[in-house]
């Protein structure tokens, strides 16, 4: 670790200006990025005395290399500045939060021609407008299940659409008019996304409105002796009273808000938020955050930022809180400005808001109760094991960031490589590699070669078939360039000694390495003839365990992938001059084989990127290759 006084930076040079820093370490990476009133007085409270920083304030300036810094003119512009490189950047020594579950969406797929309703959770996508989160996936589907009367819009997947609209014919729920059928042209595009639209009012708390639409046709269709009609409509207005029944009523139609509560302890801090739109309480969710050194007031202003920074669609009118963020007047600032509108940011301390507010604390207390009960996500317990890692491997430093990596294959056939990534002993999923191995051989040869291949270019993204966990190039090549402090294998002394030949090889001799053995769970380090053994009891060694587990688990299920496709492959494979992009035009249009090996030439040609010489050798192909029609073995007859 480097000397903060190393890179101290000269006193006087430093500006009294706000602005933002960033501190970065010998690699070059940004390890933490903040912003300041004025750079001067924060960046020197960073260089005093170490014994007096919060141990992990310390571990950051040690693990620095250097800091610098951008002034800028107001601090409106700082929070801008500091939140954009935040996303860039993702600092590993910033705040983290952690979604406390995995909670389920409501999305309306805008991005498509005839948009669908689905249940989605994990990421936000572009293009999909989001409605939630709900607290259980069942709750979505009544939600659904009840509003399609009234909105009978699309809920089918892409395969099931595809395959109604090459045979003409609609899905059960066409059929039972759960659905406007634009597959088989029952409505037009432009008439679903209009209905789509609805559905989208009506889910953003439109509801009372409408329903006073229902009542007025309702009661003309009566008026008009039209009773048939009447009778459709008065269901629907039940329907949609059901489904606004099932969201508790807090206050009128006019209040649009988000209600954050935080409960916290000497480590780490819970937070919920309740999203109240049309006066009803439309959704929740939670996250549990390290404070670290920071105090709860700037850790929740961060909250917000990051919260809203990712969708500013979803702002609200208010945002309601259990605390004062800092900074809360330049923190509403920055929040009309993304939403083009007035923001605002309060503590109510009295009437119907402020006994929502304590509700939401109270659900706060007790999500923080709940994570604490979990060993994997508590802060004291991943602290100790990365501790006695250090201690039982002689290590220079604390492994932050662990890489473990694993071979599977059957017999030598569909060898693959996983690489999984722990960053402060919790899981880094959009970290995670997979690699095909070129040469298959034996479990050390694969090693050695994906090993290889992931630190042979240094600072440059590994040359492994990647099919999953990728990022994006513009972050993702500094991101991964990071290196590990520690590497994993699973394997003994003789995988251990394959994997120190590959890191020496691809230049990372630097780069310390230890495997994990299953028989008696013993560690082996490539230059002692005997392990280390750990405790069966050892925080270390569960975090070891995880890994490796968890490196096991993706190269399994990408081996299987693989093994399964290779068994499957598809009858448009053998067809000349069909490439992939084209195999999948072609499914996308017709949705199954089957139907492909139906069409007429003039039909394929009518897709895009096959031609009518194409067509014509995808047509002959296929029929040549037709499987033969079933026969019944008693009476002979051709079965269908």
């Amino acid at each position: 670790m480097a000397d903060p006084a190393s890179y101290r930076p000269r006193p006087g040079e430093i500006p009294t200006s706000p602005g933002v820093y960033r501190f970065r370490d010998a690699h070059g990476r940004v390890i933490y990025v903040g912003k300041a009133k004025s750079l001067r007085s924060r960046l020197s409270s960073y260089f005093q005395n170490p014994q007096q920083l919060h141990p992990r304030t310390r571990q950051m300036v040690r693990t620095g290399a250097s800091v610098e810094w951008t002034v800028v003119n107001t601090e409106v512009e700082a929070l801008q500045l500091e939140y954009a490189w935040i996303k860039e950047f993702d600092p590993r020594f910033n705040v983290k939060y952690r979604d406390d579950k995995s909670y389920p969406y409501l999305a309306i797929t805008w991005s498509e021609e005839i948009p669908r309703a689905m249940v989605m959770r994990g990421a936000k996508r572009r293009g999909n407008r989001y409605f939630g989160p709900y607290a259980q996936a069942w709750a979505i589907r009544e939600t659904l299940d009840l509003a399609t009367r009234v909105f009978p819009v699309r809920t089918c997947s892409k395969g099931v659409y595809q395959r109604a609209k090459a045979a003409d014919r609609p899905c059960l729920l066409g059929y039972i008019d759960k659905c406007s059928a634009p597959c088989v042209g029952r409505i037009s595009p432009e008439e679903h996304r209009q209905l789509v639209d609805d559905f989208c009012r009506f889910l953003a708390g439109d509801g009372g409105r409408m329903l006073r639409g229902l009542r007025r046709r309702m009661e003309q269709a009566a008026q008009e002796l039209d009773f048939e009609s009447a009778a459709r409509l008065r269901d629907d207005i039940a329907a949609l009273e059901k489904v606004m029944e099932k969201s508790a009523v807090v206050f009128d139609e006019s209040v649009d808000a988000d209600v954050l509560g935080v409960a916290d302890d000497e480590l780490e801090a819970a937070v919920q938020v309740f999203h109240v739109r049309g006066g009803r309480i439309r959704g929740q969710r939670g996250w549990v955050l390290e404070k670290e050194d920071h105090p709860t007031d700037e850790a929740l202003a961060h909250l917000v930022r990051q919260f809203y920074g990712d969708d500013p669609a979803d702002l609200p009118r208010e945002v309601l809180l259990s605390a004062e963020p800092a900074q809360a007047e330049l923190l509403a600032d920055w929040l009309s400005g993304l939403a083009g509108r007035r923001v605002q940011v309060r503590v109510p301390e009295r009437g119907d808001k402020a006994t929502l507010v304590r509700t939401v604390v109270r659900n706060a207390e007790e999500s923080l109760a709940r994570h604490k009960l979990s060993r994997a996500g508590d802060l004291t317990t991943r602290s100790r094991a990365l501790a006695e890692l250090e201690e039982a491997l002689a290590l220079a430093e604390a492994p932050l960031r662990i890489e473990c990596y694993d071979i599977s294959h059957t017999q030598g056939e569909n060898s693959v490589g996983s690489m999984v990534v722990f960053e402060d002993g919790l899981p880094r999923s959009s970290e995670y590699r997979r690699f095909i191995i070129r040469e298959p051989a034996d479990d050390t040869r694969a090693m050695s070669e994906v090993l290889t291949r992931r630190f042979r270019h240094g600072r440059g993204r590994p040359q492994g078939d990647e099919l999953a966990g990728d990022v994006p190039a513009d972050r993702g090549s500094e991101r991964f360039a990071y290196p590990p402090q520690l590497v994993v294998v699973d394997g003994g002394l003789p995988q251990v000694r394959a994997a120190r030949t590959a890191l020496d090889a691809a230049g990372a001799g630097d780069v310390p390495v230890v495997g994990l053995a299953k028989r008696l769970e013993e560690l082996w380090l490539p230059d002692d003839e005997y392990p280390v053994v750990l405790p069966r009891t050892s925080d270390a060694l569960f975090l070891l365990q995880r890994l490796r587990d968890e490196a096991h688990r993706f190269a399994i299920t990408f081996h299987r992938k693989r093994r399964s496709k290779a068994m499957t492959a598809s009858a448009l494979d053998t067809v000349p001059g069909l490439g992939p992009a084209r195999r999948a035009a072609l499914l996308e249009q017709f949705g199954t084989v089957r139907a492909i090996r139906a069409a007429s030439p003039e039909e394929l040609a009518a897709v895009k990127g096959i031609g009518p010489r194409l067509a014509a050798v995808v047509h002959e192909h296929l029929r040549s290759e037709e499987p033969a029609p079933a026969v019944n073995v008693t009476t002979g007859e051709v079965l269908d």
